[in-house]
């Protein structure tokens, strides 16, 4: 039996400051959808804008919900900061995210807004980056292959990108 458990999540930048730039926007399409690889989750579609990221997933039921978005979020944000790739702007996520569940009847609806965030928030809209462009597929093979390192925290764990 094919797992169906599909979700559509949302989280901001701090205090909805627009610090998503193409540079930040190609390292997040490529680390999330590595990182949900790695969590056995299947990325349909992501839509980023400078304030905020929309995922459409395929949840595996063994999946952590708390510990995939920890990884996404957290992990996305350190190494960002830590590798150059926030440039001045340091990335900083707000607190919290939303998460809805998704008809497995209303995956092309949701697809299609989740893709079409720069249509719906123009003012918001990342010069330069498209999310359909060569180096992103809505699949869960990419060809990013972050290295796993333990956290300081203990048996959490981050992604360094290559």
């Amino acid at each position: 039996m094919r797992d169906r458990i599909y979700v559509h999540v949302i989280w901001t930048t701090r205090d909805r400051q627009p610090t998503i730039d193409p540079r930040v926007a190609a390292f997040l399409a490529r680390y999330l959808t590595a990182v949900a690889r790695q969590e056995r989750t299947g990325v349909h579609a992501l839509g980023i804008v400078r304030t905020h990221v929309h995922l459409l997933l395929q949840l595996h039921p063994t999946t952590s919900i708390s510990r995939l978005m920890q990884r996404l979020k957290g992990g996305s944000s350190v190494l960002a900061n830590r590798e150059g790739h926030a440039g001045t702007r340091p990335l900083r996520w707000a607190k919290g995210y939303d998460i809805e569940s998704v008809s497995p009847r209303l995956l092309g609806a949701v697809r299609a807004y989740v893709l079409g965030q720069a249509r719906h928030h123009p003012e918001e809209a990342i010069a330069g980056w498209d999310p359909t462009t060569p180096g992103w597929a809505p699949t869960t093979e990419t060809a990013v292959e972050p290295r796993l390192i333990a956290a300081e925290s203990g048996d959490s764990a981050t992604c360094h990108s290559e």
